[in-house]
Formats: structure tokens, C-alpha cells, sequence
């Protein structure tokens, strides 16, 4: 006649979930990554979703609903640094949040001669001035009340020159890996969960991002 009763509710602490939670989880899970139709053909996802390789733009699944929102990126390099002087790395990795995007968009990119970031969708997006390194963590804090901000720090210190003001609209939390040369490849991983942050966030009113009720 069903399911047995652990599985339909919580029981005394026991840590059993009912069928609900477990979908709400599962749903979480899947928006908690980098969203393989929303990011670029050209970008490699691994783990589950939670870390990328090799180049173009990737949006995460959710979208930032709530006032105050901190993520981080992990970052690790192998081989040549991609910030050495090289053609293949003239495009510094991005760091930000971007509009939703679709398999249409990335067709409409290849097609263009003259890319911008108004265009290939990095206008809310900054590069790190003075490059990145190997085991480097990138916070990136979003706040939408009051004075719309978005604010980058590296390894816990913030890098207010790199401040974007006044944006508008629904965005994502987003990464643009540059094409490299074949003996380097960056890796970076997108750490949603507050309990696997390497560094604070700038403040405490901002908290892990989280998922709206309506998506799940």
C-alpha cells in the first residue's frame, strides 16, 4: 500500500526526508551547477556540473532572486599560466554574472565579425587586472536592493576598482574561459555551498545563493 512511513515524512530527527524534500533536493542539485543549455558548446562541464574547462561563457543554472548573494570560483591552472605572454591567452578568464542564454545565441555569436562584450554576453562581467594563479579563490558578492552592485574579490581581498553599478534585469552567475594554448588549461569551480567557502563574503548580509521556491 505504498510507501513505508520514513519515507513519507521526517521522523523524530532520524534524518529521513519525504518524497517532496527529496525532489526539492534533487531539483537544487540540478540548478546548483553550471547549466549545460544555457553555456557555451565549447565548454567543457565536469563533476556533476560544478566545475569547467576550456573556453567560452557559462551561466549557472539559477538565477539571483534574493538582495544579497556571495559565490566563489576555485581556481586551478595546469601548465603554462595563461596570463604569460601568449596569442592564445589575449582574453583574460571573466568573472560575473550574465542574461540568460540559449542555444540560438551562441549560433548568432559565431556568425558575428565583431564581438563586444555588449554582444557575446560579458557586459557585466570583469577580468582580474593582474591575472590569476594557480589555488586562487574568486568571490563574487551581488547585491540588487538599494544601489545594485556586483563586487569581485580574490583570495578574500576586494578589488573595488572592478565594481559594476546599476544593472538591471534577471542574471546569473556566469564564467568566460579564454581559448589557451594546448600545453594549459584552467579549471574552475563554482562553490555555491557556504560550508565549502574558502574565504568571507564582504558582508554578512551576504549569504549563499538560493534557489527560488517557484523554480523547484
Amino acid at each position: 500500500m505504498g510507501c513505508c512511513c520514513s519515507c513519507i515524512k521526517k521522523v523524530g530527527g532520524g534524518g529521513k526526508f519525504s518524497k517532496i524534500e527529496l525532489s526539492a533536493k534533487s531539483s537544487n542539485d540540478k540548478v546548483l551547477q553550471i547549466s549545460r543549455a544555457m553555456s557555451a558548446p565549447t565548454l567543457d562541464i565536469e563533476d556533476d556540473g560544478k566545475k569547467v574547462s576550456g573556453n567560452g561563457l557559462g551561466l549557472a543554472g539559477v538565477s539571483i532572486e534574493q538582495d544579497a548573494a556571495y559565490w566563489e570560483w576555485h581556481i586551478t591552472i595546469q601548465g603554462k599560466k595563461y596570463d604569460d605572454n601568449d596569442s592564445s591567452t589575449m582574453n583574460d578568464v571573466k568573472f560575473g554574472v550574465s542574461t540568460k542564454k540559449d542555444r540560438s545565441f551562441y549560433r548568432n555569436l559565431d556568425e558575428q565579425d565583431d564581438v563586444s562584450p555588449a554582444t557575446d554576453g560579458t557586459a557585466l562581467m570583469k577580468s582580474i587586472t593582474d591575472g590569476l594563479r594557480d589555488g586562487d579563490v574568486v568571490g563574487v558578492a551581488v547585491q540588487q536592493s538599494d544601489l545594485p552592485m556586483i563586487q569581485f574579490l580574490v583570495n578574500g581581498e576586494p578589488y573595488h576598482e572592478l565594481a559594476i553599478n546599476r544593472f538591471r534585469g534577471t542574471v546569473y552567475p556566469s564564467i568566460q574561459l579564454p581559448p589557451l594554448s594546448p600545453e594549459s588549461r584552467i579549471t574552475a569551480e563554482l562553490v555555491f555551498e557556504e560550508e565549502d567557502f574558502q574565504e568571507e563574503s564582504p558582508h554578512a548580509r551576504f549569504g549563499p545563493v538560493i534557489v527560488a521556491r517557484g523554480i523547484i
